[in-house]
């Protein structure tokens, strides 16, 4: 994502953003950047009715620049398309204030964004982390069976199917023809070719800056690794230079099935951490299993659920030391202002008050769903804390039990009406 220009208050967080979406990773960007109420200004095409002095009605399409205030955003992640509906903030000569419209942003089509709340802690975070190109760690990843398999293409913040493939393989027979092995041979043509179509290896016509991506090929069994002598053999007999360079770069991992969801199970694998462990998902997969380990330990660290978490940082329990507070950035989409403005608090907090640290999931890579099936917010304590997902009859009960031990009963009487606990 380009930034063109910006006037954005530092103290305030009023201003906007022209923002210009370059490749398909920055219209999900965009996605949760825009929030309902934002304005949201873009080349439109929309169709105008005029009427003639003679009375006769002609209809044409016609371009121009219109704001509309965000009322319902819709992203589709395979295509990359993103809608944008709102109702016209601004008017001309063609369209009035009120009337409804639904913006198609676009790649290498500029948009401007004014947030409605002002530009939060949170969304200055999403729009720097959007700009940074030195952050676009990649890798393209084959999850596959015999006859079934699905390309992926991980960024950092995105788990995209971009193809899957499925043909018939003869089940291995003693004696005759082997149709097993003609079918695999046939698999791992198709397979192959789909995916150098996908990647779109470097050549010598690209750019020095664009490396090579590494490949991730994961299977139950030995197929991956089946897969691989035959992506060799095709290299060595095609002189294919960019398939053999791409060759050092082929990681092997199992997995339990050729389904997509089994690639979280590859990605955790050692030998995928250490050799991507400078990038974001990996670090983001990593404290995921730390905190699913320090959970299994059950020594009072591992924490889940909005309420379990804000009350560990009411303790400051999240901060220096290893205080980690994991999120899911569903939960800064969220239509009510009020609920968005609770977790961008909570972030503050911990980051800037508390000095822990924060890391924003997204919900389309597999660490963000295990985190959302968690509740979407989660925390690795600094120390241990125990009692934090009791509700709250279970704390007007220990308060209870403390209050019994005052002598007189008047007292009892009063400080049970202070807190509003009446006795059955």
């Amino acid at each position: 994502m380009k930034l063109l220009k910006s006037q954005i208050e530092q103290k305030t967080g009023s201003g906007w953003a022209a923002l210009l979406p370059e490749e398909p990773e920055d219209m999900w960007h965009a996605y949760n950047l825009i929030q309902e109420h934002d304005l949201i200004r873009a080349k439109a095409v929309r169709r105008v009715s005029k009427t003639s002095d003679a009375g006769s009605t002609s209809s044409q399409r016609i371009a121009l620049d219109l704001t509309i205030t965000v009322t319902y955003t819709d992203f589709d992640v395979g295509s990359g398309q993103l809608h944008v509906s709102g109702r016209v903030a601004t008017e001309n000569e063609y369209v009035k204030i009120g009337q409804h419209h639904t913006l198609d942003l676009e790649l290498n089509r500029k948009f401007t964004i004014e947030k409605a709340e002002g530009w939060d802690s949170v969304a200055l975070g999403q729009l720097k982390e959007a700009c940074d190109a030195s952050r676009r760690a990649q890798l393209w990843a084959v999850v596959l069976g015999e006859g079934t398999a699905n390309i992926c293409m991980i960024t950092e913040h995105q788990t995209i199917l971009r193809q899957k493939i499925e043909i018939a393989v003869p089940r291995k027979r003693k004696g005759g023809v082997d149709g097993h092995t003609k079918g695999m041979d046939r698999f791992f043509s198709t397979t192959l070719s789909t995916l150098l179509r996908q990647m779109d290896l470097p050549n010598a016509t690209t750019s020095p800056q664009e490396k090579t991506l590494p490949l991730l090929l994961a299977s139950p069994g030995f197929v991956a690794s089946a897969f691989l002598t035959y992506i060799k053999a095709e290299a060595t007999r095609t002189t294919n230079k960019p398939l053999l360079a791409l060759l050092p770069h082929i990681t092997i991992a199992h997995s339990s099935s050729e389904h997509i969801h089994s690639l979280n199970e590859a990605l955790s694998s050692p030998a995928i951490t250490n050799k991507l462990s400078d990038t974001k998902f990996s670090r983001e997969t990593a404290l995921m299993d730390k905190f699913a380990t320090m959970m299994r330990l059950d020594d009072g660290r591992a924490w889940y659920g909005p309420r379990e978490v804000e009350r560990a940082v009411d303790k400051g329990a999240v901060g220096r030391g290893g205080g980690v507070l994991l999120i899911n950035n569903a939960l800064f989409r969220a239509q009510n202002v009020g609920e968005r403005r609770r977790w961008v608090r909570l972030v503050d907090r911990v980051r800037d008050v508390e000095g822990g640290e924060v890391r924003v999931l997204s919900e389309a890579h597999e660490s963000g769903k295990r985190l959302e099936g968690l509740g979407n917010v989660a925390a690795i304590l600094t120390f241990p804390l125990e009692g934090l997902d009791e509700d709250d009859l279970g704390y007007l009960l220990k308060i209870f039990n403390l209050l019994s031990d005052i002598r007189h009963a008047s007292e009892l009487d009063i400080s049970l009406s202070l807190l509003n606990i009446s006795i059955v």
